[in-house]
């Protein structure tokens, strides 16, 4: 059984898809559903498409009006409710597409979205520079040398040490306001990180060198 999901939001579009096979779900937002339409995604690919449908217009809407899923709680973006959607179908892993670009609160938005369900969902974005998502206090990345990595505190973390970075840190502490871990990176294929308190971002760039 797949069982990752494979979501579009409403930031910028991506340049190209991932391969939609690997995907047990996909899924988009009503905001979303227009660059999936002008880039010939294969919209009968979708499972659902999800929100309050305010930026939503078009005879797809006869077409595929069995895939939506009206959601008009103004109280949560539409990230968040097709997250809740993603959550109850029974999916924990979560590929996000279009999560950055266009309105840069949309953006911040989106990751504070993610923080809330990252103890249940494990949500990683991708766009054109980078991949980035929340890691827990003890992992390790491969294939990595060379890469751009970020470490990104939100809003700190505690007794943080690194190995294969180039610029290591031991038993440090990242703060948003006064120190961040950004712009470093991997010089080894394999990368460890193992924080104590906090909650930390990664981002995955493109090659540094």
């Amino acid at each position: 059984m797949k069982d990752k999901a494979l979501l579009f939001i409403n930031g910028d579009a991506p340049k190209s898809f991932p391969d939609i096979e690997e995907y047990g779900l996909i899924a988009c937002t009503d905001g979303a559903f227009h660059y999936l339409k002008n880039m010939n995604f294969p919209l009968e690919k979708l499972d659902f498409i999800s929100g309050d449908f305010d930026s939503h217009s078009g005879s797809d809407e006869n077409i595929y009006q069995d895939k939506f899923i009206y959601t008009p709680d103004q109280n949560k973006t539409d990230f968040h409710k097709a997250l809740e959607i993603i959550l109850e179908k029974g999916f924990t892993e979560v590929d996000v597409l279009g999560g950055s670009g266009g309105e840069q609160d949309h953006f911040l938005g989106n990751l504070t979205v993610a923080f809330g369900f990252k103890n249940r969902l494990n949500i990683k974005f991708y766009d054109e520079f980078s991949e980035y998502y929340f890691i827990p206090k003890k992992f390790t990345l491969k294939d990595v040398k060379d890469k751009m990595i970020s470490l990104y505190p939100f809003p700190s973390v505690e007794n943080i040490t690194t190995i294969g970075l180039n610029w290591p840190l031991t038993d440090a502490s990242l703060n948003i306001i006064s120190n961040i871990g950004t712009r470093n990176f991997a010089i080894k294929n394999e990368v460890s990180i193992e924080y104590e308190k906090g909650d930390l971002l990664i981002f995955i760039g493109k090659n540094y060198l």
